[in-house]
């Protein structure tokens, strides 16, 4: 920053907090009685001799640098006219993208507040901290400091290239952590008392953050909202960097697509990943093993190694996760259509055998197959891999489940429909569209509450998990806890058939038990 753009800020809003970082001091703006920073760069902009090259640290500036914007988010494709009717995602122009927002209620060292860290979902492609639904101030507002967070999505954060490092939106978040870690006493955050969130692909970054070495003493808590720490298949990745240089007509490596203009890049990325979903499969970007943050399979590492001792986890899902995924553009009617093909390649993606959805379907006679493949693969991605970790790490665990539905037809519980009550922002038009008018204030009050518990101690006011798998369900009706099935049950569910073997009464058995808990059944 120019030391006349310093003198300009200065000038134009004297009244704002002030807060020193290590490479220079920010004004925000007060706003409802909390002060609030945005824009706020953790590390340099990734673009030119930095372009597809980890994180570096931000060049200090003099002065006080404004922050009382937004900036930019990283570069990305719009939604398509189908999801954006549910979902809103700014865009906001400029290279200096890797920064991050702060809400506090008191600014300034020695308020040792806990801090909650956010990491937004978009499938590693979409998403930024600028999305309205995400405003920290309901969380600054019961005493937890917010911190959200951009980083590179697409092919600029996840791309695989012989001549780049993997990973590089991962490396961003833990380079924001750090930052977080290392500066956070200065608008009053307590750095030993850090919670990192996540929802989605959010949710999977955290979890796999967690897992890693290098974020070992960063976060004393994390959630983990429908997202399960995983790794992708790294030949997986490479087949999309791969399409999209067939498409460009120039080589698979990070220097070639260094030189693509930028706007071509992003639709040539839109147009290869087009098909690429959640349920479906198809085309995508993940985090892969790289040698060096991601060394190792970070589930495994949590539940069987010692990744993150003393970490504990709050993690759930919504009930009907696929919604979000099959609703929009009538992929619901297209997937009913397909039948059999959908649910054998349903089957084939879980590692499951036929008497799997045969159970599902005894449950629920009138059930198409969209809603089979939905709870199929919702399970296998979401349920299974978070009733895992949290039988490996019992005391440190505890579990919920969305369960209210949407007021707009066809989503009921799906994917992202809890962010507005999370952060108790259901009034802003952007939760309406998901969410439809009239979500009831009751249900936002006490999941905030939950999240804000959680942050603060590590209650989030209900029981850590044990041997009666206790489940918070949040619904306007039916019980507020409920009971989850027994791990032999979920181990069973997941394990392969023999070779031959096309039928498996004890298996059938313990997939009807596991679908009528409680926690896992359809209304």
């Amino acid at each position: 920053m120019t030391a006349d753009r310093t003198d300009r800020t200065d000038r134009t809003d004297r009244t704002g907090p002030v807060a020193r970082t290590p490479y220079g001091a920010v004004r925000g703006r007060y706003e409802h009685g909390i002060a609030v920073f945005r824009g706020i760069p953790y590390a340099a902009p990734p673009f030119g001799p930095r372009r597809f090259r980890a994180p570096e640290p931000p060049e200090p500036w003099d002065g006080v640098r404004d922050a009382g914007a937004f900036g930019p988010t990283p570069p990305k494709p719009p939604y398509s006219e189908a999801f954006a009717q549910y979902l809103s995602d700014p865009s906001i122009p400029g290279d200096d993208c890797l920064n991050l927002n702060v809400w506090t209620p008191e600014p300034g060292p020695g308020a040792r507040l806990p801090v909650l860290v956010w990491l937004h979902g978009g499938a590693l492609t979409r998403g930024s901290s600028a999305v309205p639904v995400y405003d920290g101030r309901a969380f600054a507002r019961d005493g937890v400091i917010l911190v959200s967070v951009n980083y590179r999505l697409g092919v600029e954060g996840y791309g695989l290239f012989p001549d780049a490092p993997a990973n590089l939106g991962l490396r961003d978040q833990l380079a924001a952590l750090a930052w977080v870690h290392e500066s956070i006493a200065a608008f009053g955050g307590d750095p030993g008392n850090i919670t990192l969130a996540g929802q989605s692909a959010g949710a999977i970054s955290t979890g796999v953050l967690i897992a890693a070495p290098q974020a070992r003493g960063l976060v004393r808590r994390a959630v983990l909202q429908s997202g399960a720490p995983e790794v992708s298949d790294r030949e997986k990745v490479r087949r999309v960097v791969r399409r999209m240089a067939t498409r460009l007509k120039v080589p698979a490596t990070a220097a070639a697509f260094a030189a693509v203009d930028r706007d071509l890049l992003l639709r040539t990325q839109a147009e290869v990943s087009r098909r690429s979903s959640p349920v479906l499969g198809g085309p995508a970007f993940g985090l892969v093993f790289d040698g060096d943050l991601v060394p190792t399979d970070p589930l495994r590492a949590l539940t069987d190694g010692d990744a993150a001792p003393g970490v504990d986890l709050l993690m759930g899902w919504t009930r009907d996760e696929y919604r979000l995924w099959l609703v929009p553009g009538g992929l619901v009617e297209h997937v009913d259509r397909l039948g059999p093909v959908a649910l054998a390649g349903a089957m084939a993606r879980c590692h499951v055998g036929s008497e799997v959805p045969r159970g599902y379907r005894a449950l629920n006679p009138s059930a198409g197959a969209a809603e089979l493949v939905g709870q199929l693969v919702t399970d296998h991605m979401l349920r299974l891999p978070l009733h895992r970790l949290a039988d490996a790490r019992p005391a440190r665990s505890h579990v919920y489940e969305f369960a209210w539905p949407s007021l707009r037809p066809g989503l009921g519980a799906c994917h992202s429909l809890e962010l507005g009550f999370v952060f108790d922002t259901g009034e802003v038009e952007e939760a309406v569209k998901l969410a439809g008018k009239g979500a009831p204030q009751s249900l936002s009050d006490t999941m905030h509450a939950s999240w804000v518990g959680f942050a603060t101690t590590g209650d989030p006011g209900w029981p850590s998990w044990n041997a009666s798998r206790p489940t918070r369900v949040f619904d306007t009706t039916g019980p507020d806890l409920a009971h989850g099935p027994r791990d032999a049950e979920l181990a069973l569910w997941t394990r392969p058939l023999v070779p031959g073997q096309t039928t498996s009464p004890d298996r059938l058995a313990a997939v009807r038990r596991l679908r009528r808990s409680p926690v896992l059944r359809r209304r």
